[in-house]
């Protein structure tokens, strides 16, 4: 491969995967993993899709150090496989926790993996993995050489987030994170360093998270952003200057070049386009995380359902003022609060937690598409009720930005006095000054069944996402 190559899962399959491949006994499991991709510019993303066990009354060998399987006994998936140019990652476990590949592994996949590349007949990546007895997960892919290559990074987009690197701990913390590392640990510091995490939208709350993220040594952030800096931009986007909205700037250009003038080693990617850009999805969906700092539904739906199809951990940040109009011109504030949810893919979304209906993302839709409609909406604000330009509340957005921030922290790091699944969302009221969070509910019933669907025509099942052919 031209490029590296990860594999992801969702919680459910991570745990399904380990309940089979530890059934109490002692002995080695088999199972095959059916991938879909984000063939990638930057890396190949393999996402899980399907998971096959293995019947243990099928295998002729079971032992603690060996098992062996018929090949046969996967046509039928090698077949749909072939159809529609699937992934296949074979996983096994080691329950004496034998931390690397065997001889006998080595032996195994040296006949199966050609095999399954010729049979599917297709430049896809296909692998083979071991579990180990704590969740743990090493794996590697077999190339064109037919040489092996470790998978870059192996992640379960759960309560806790888990990121499983080849050769890891073994570099040095960085100065300007020592102290980051005596509250997170070294390792901590390792992952983000090898983090790409996309923010989509740079102005009140992602102007902050960005900031943050950079400071805290994030390995490549991803920025999309397709407006420029204005002087009522100015208040609130870290970083900015008014001589940046006489230019006329990109906002993704004004952030991007703070944080390379920072220097702490963080890759900067600029996309200065709207989600709705097929490319944006594409290059977005390459990244480990997901920040989402946007007002508008059609826009959250898209991320909910780009995290769901590439299963990936989706932080979505929302800010709003109340106001309640006394007189003719007297307006009074009644609310301040913002929430932070955390959605994992294969469970709730935006959607079945009530923030909107699928009548309203078609709505925004119409709107978006609608210059004149569109012209209205920018002149809605965040306060319900008030025509005019957004209010600049850099100081709740700064509170909402860094309750995100720790919120990925707390998931890489668990550290609060109870288990991160209760925590799904965290709401801030500071008229009544509170925080208040709240468990998972459900699964989703439209999006909770497209994970792992990778690339797809059209991207994300969404026509408006169909790439046109060039005449």
């Amino acid at each position: 491969m031209s490029v590296p190559v990860t594999l992801a899962l969702s919680q459910d399959q991570h745990e399904h995967l380990r309940s089979f491949l530890f059934p109490g006994d002692g002995k080695e499991a088999v199972a095959i993993i059916v991938c879909s991709r984000r063939a990638g510019d930057r890396r190949h993303r393999l996402v899980a899709r399907e998971i096959h066990g293995i019947p243990y009354d099928q295998c002729p060998i079971r032992t603690s150090v060996n098992v062996t399987w018929r090949p046969d006994d996967i046509v039928p998936i090698l077949e749909r496989a072939a159809l529609e140019q699937l992934s296949i990652v074979k996983i096994h476990s080691h329950p004496g926790g034998y931390a690397e590949f065997s001889d006998i592994d080595d032996e195994g996949d040296v006949r199966l993996l050609p095999m399954i590349r010729g049979w599917i007949e297709a430049d896809v990546p296909h692998g083979s993995a071991v579990m180990l007895p704590g969740g743990e997960i090493f794996g590697r892919v077999i190339g064109s050489d037919g040489a092996f290559l470790d998978l870059e990074c192996i992640s379960v987009a759960g309560d806790d987030l888990h990121f499983w690197y080849p050769n890891s701990g073994g570099s040095a913390v960085p100065g300007f994170a020592a102290s980051h590392a005596q509250a997170f640990d070294d390792g901590t510091i390792e992952r983000l360093q090898r983090l790409s995490i996309a923010v989509i939208g740079c102005s009140g709350t992602g102007s902050p998270l960005i900031e943050q993220l950079a400071r805290l040594g994030v390995g490549e952030l991803v920025i999309v952003d397709d407006d420029c800096i204005e002087d009522r931009n100015v208040n609130r986007i870290l970083n900015s200057t008014m001589q940046d909205a006489d230019r006329n700037r990109a906002k993704v250009d004004v952030i991007g070049d703070a944080i390379e003038r920072i220097g702490l080693g963080t890759r900067v990617i600029r996309l200065r386009r709207n989600l709705w850009d097929p490319q944006v999805v594409k290059s977005v969906a390459q990244s480990d995380i997901l920040f989402g700092c946007m007002d508008t539904i059609d826009g959250r739906y898209l991320l909910n359902a780009l995290a769901s199809y590439y299963t990936i951990p989706y932080f979505d940040i929302g800010v709003r003022l109340d106001t309640l109009r006394r007189g003719s011109d007297c307006t009074t504030i009644r609310e301040v609060c913002g929430t932070i949810h955390y959605l994992m893919p294969g469970r709730s979304s935006l959607l079945s937690r009530g923030l909107f209906t699928m009548a309203d993302v078609a709505a925004a839709g119409l709107r978006r598409n609608d210059p004149n409609a569109l012209q209205r909406q920018r002149e809605d604000g965040y306060i319900a009720g008030v025509t005019g330009h957004r209010p600049a509340v850099i100081s709740v957005n700064m509170l909402a930005a860094s309750l995100a921030v720790n919120e990925l922290l707390a998931r890489l790091h668990p550290y609060r006095e109870e288990q991160n699944c209760a925590y799904a969302s965290v709401t801030f009221s500071l008229a009544s000054m509170e925080l208040i969070h709240d468990v998972d509910d459900g699964i989703c019933a439209i999006l909770g069944a497209k994970v792992g669907f990778g690339d797809s025509k059209p991207l994300l099942g969404l026509t408006e996402l169909s790439e046109r052919r060039p005449a």
